[in-house]
């Protein structure tokens, strides 16, 4: 069991360097074209973010650990949401954009939702899974969310950015190396992790819920936090935004194409989570008159994920 802790730990480093990789390498790719921050955070950092989750979700659907898949994406999201976000308004309060608060944080509210509506196939009352079907419905969601930061994009002025120019041969050098980083961890996380939890009698809902959520995400909170150090709150926020929409819209659907996934319905206690925490950050960014996360939100976001963990994992001892 020693040997696969390791293992872990080296899955999850590649896992990061990976997904810095891939980052560095699409971003510089974006400001060549003189691409916002929101747009980079909302789309090439969220995918590079959720490069992670996309790796370990496809090696777990194809071995069949259902749970994994579900517990790996709906912990990250709550990771993002609660954690990330939490921690970046502690480190630099987040303003936020009011197109963002109109568009992009509703969106995610909305994704959330269909999600636990096509989890629990509530439109046909069947038994719980999210079958290919579903996934056709969540990628033809995903096009419409790329559609609509397209129009978003049109309609920007191209701003000049500041950055150290890097030749085409790097950028594509950087991309190709995080996909390898990305493959490499993701093979050695799933496989690892599922032989921790078997060793130690822990279900893979919270393995997944957990471990691996919490490992997977933590390009975003790298990413997240730097932003915030910077006060680039575009980024904070779009990267958070971005790959929660991503991981439900994207990662789910690739997974389910692979193989259909059975939900257990303990998982809706997770979403209905999600949902409100998305709707309690949105609250927050109405009620406010500076339209920012501020430090003390950020505090009851950390204080309630820290809470409801400790409580997931007291259950499962």
């Amino acid at each position: 069991m020693i040997l696969s802790l390791i293992l872990i730990i080296v899955g999850f480093v590649a896992l990061i360097y990976g997904a810095n990789w891939l980052v560095n390498g699409a971003s510089s790719l974006a400001k060549k074209f003189g691409v916002s921050d929101l747009v980079i955070g909302l789309t090439i950092v969220a995918f590079g973010t959720s490069a992670p989750e996309l790796v370990v979700n496809s090696v777990a659907s194809a071995d069949g650990f259902s749970d994994i898949v579900l517990g790996n994406i709906i912990g990250s999201n709550n990771f993002n949401l609660f954690i990330i976000l939490g921690i970046a308004a502690l480190v630099y309060p987040i303003a936020v954009q009011k197109s963002t608060i109109k568009g992009e944080i509703p969106i995610s509210l909305l994704v959330a939702i269909v999600f636990l509506l096509l989890a629990n196939n509530f439109y046909v009352g069947a038994n719980s899974e999210i079958s290919r079907w579903d996934a056709l419905v969540m990628l033809l969601l995903f096009g419409g969310f790329l559609y609509y930061i397209f129009k978003q994009m049109k309609n920007e002025i191209p701003e000049h950015i500041d950055y150290i120019p890097k030749s085409n041969n790097a950028i594509f050098g950087l991309i190709i190396l995080g996909f390898a980083g990305l493959i490499l961890g993701g093979k050695l996380v799933v496989d690892n992790a599922i032989l921790v939890a078997t060793e130690l009698g822990v279900s893979q809902k919270i393995i997944g819920l957990t471990i691996i959520a919490v490992g997977t995400s933590l390009p975003e909170l790298v990413t997240s936090v730097i932003a915030a150090m910077k006060k680039n709150s575009d980024i904070a926020i779009g990267n958070v935004i971005g790959s929660n929409v991503f991981n439900v819209l994207l990662v789910i659907p690739v997974s389910t194409m692979i193989n259909p996934i059975a939900f257990d319905s303990v998982f809706n206690q997770d979403i209905y989570i999600l949902i409100g925490g998305t709707i309690f950050v949105l609250g927050a960014l109405i009620l406010s008159k500076s339209n920012k996360i501020s430090r003390w939100h950020g505090i009851i976001l950390l204080g309630f994920y820290l809470i409801y963990t400790g409580y997931l994992v007291s259950k499962e001892l």
